[in-house]
C-alpha cells in the first residue's frame, strides 16, 4: 500500500490496538439541523480530544472547526438527497478530490444503497472515488446506507460490505446485527459500525461491546453520543470499551460515575 494512504488510514485506526472511534457529525447533509447539532461546532468542540477521527462534511468542517486540531478528518463527499425525499438513494458524488486535499483529508466518506432503485449509480460513484482516492494517497469509507425496503441481517450486510470492498473501499462502516462475524469475516478491509438511532447508553455501550467483541475495528456513533445528557463521559465511556478493551458493564460503571 502507498505510504501516504497507509499513513492516513494510521491516522485514524490506532495500529497498536487496530481500533477506532470514530464521531460521527454529518447527519445534517440530509437531515438539516439535527437534534443536538444545530451549532456543530459547539458540540464537538469538548468531545474532539477522545475522537480518532471526525466524520463530517465540509461546510461544517471549513465553518465550525478550529484548523489546528490534529484529529483526522473523515470528509462526507457524497448527498444531493433531503429526508423530503421518498428515496435517499439517489445521491451523487458532491465533493471534488481537489476539495478534499485542500481540506487536508485524512478518507473521504460515501454511501452506497445495496438493492435500492440507484444501486448501480452510487456503486459507480464508489469505484471512481476509489480510482481517485488511491491517485492521490487518500483512503475511501464506504458507508452501506439502507433504505426503507431493506433489512439488516447478516446476508444483505454481508454483501454489501463485500461489495464494497471489492469496489476498492479501505474502510466499510455498517449496522450491527445477529449474526456479524460473518459479515466481518466476509469483508477483507476494517469494519466500523454505525450507532444509528439514539438509544439509552447501557444499550448504546453494549452494542459497542458486541460489535468489536465479534471483529468490529471499531465504531463511528454520532447521536449516541451528541445527543445523549452525558456526552463527554458517554464517548468516553465508548472509548474504554474499543481501545481500552473494557467491558460494556465496566463501562457503564465509569458512565455512572461521571453522571452528576
Amino acid at each position: 500500500m502507498d505510504w501516504g494512504m497507509q499513513n492516513r488510514l494510521n491516522g485514524i485506526i490506532t495500529p497498536n490496538t487496530n481500533r477506532c472511534v470514530m464521531l460521527a457529525v454529518d447527519h445534517g447533509y440530509f437531515q438539516g439541523p439535527t437534534t443536538g447539532l444545530e451549532r456543530p461546532a459547539e458540540t464537538v468542540a469538548p468531545l474532539l480530544d477522545h475522537a480518532d477521527a471526525l466524520m463530517l462534511t465540509r461546510g461544517v468542517l471549513r465553518n465550525g472547526i478550529d484548523p489546528g486540531v490534529r484529529v483526522p478528518i473523515v470528509l462526507r463527499v457524497s448527498g444531493g438527497t433531503s429526508v423530503l425525499q421518498d428515496d435517499l438513494s439517489n445521491e451523487d458524488l458532491t465533493v471534488s478530490i481537489e476539495d478534499a486535499i485542500r481540506l487536508n483529508a485524512a478518507a473521504m466518506a460515501i454511501s452506497v444503497f445495496v438493492g435500492s432503485s440507484h444501486e448501480k449509480e452510487t456503486l459507480s460513484n464508489l469505484a471512481r472515488l476509489c480510482d481517485e482516492g488511491q491517485e492521490y494517497g487518500i483512503p475511501v469509507l464506504a458507508v452501506t446506507a439502507v433504505g426503507k425496503e431493506m433489512v439488516r441481517d447478516a446476508r444483505y450486510l454481508g454483501l454489501a460490505c463485500r461489495i464494497a470492498a471489492e469496489l476498492g473501499a479501505q474502510i466499510v462502516k455498517t449496522y450491527y446485527c445477529d449474526g456479524f462475524e460473518k459479515v466481518v469475516n466476509g469483508c477483507p478491509v476494517p469494519v466500523v459500525i454505525a450507532g444509528g438511532k439514539k438509544i439509552e447508553e447501557r444499550e448504546a455501550l453494549k452494542l459497542a461491546y458486541n460489535a468489536v467483541s465479534d471483529g468490529a475495528t471499531g465504531v463511528d456513533m454520532g447521536r449516541n453520543i451528541f445527543q445523549s445528557k452525558w456526552p463527554v463521559p458517554m464517548i468516553q465511556a465508548v472509548r474504554s470499551i474499543v481501545q481500552d478493551g473494557r467491558t460494556d458493564a465496566e463501562a457503564w460503571d465509569l458512565l455512572q460515575s461521571q453522571m452528576g
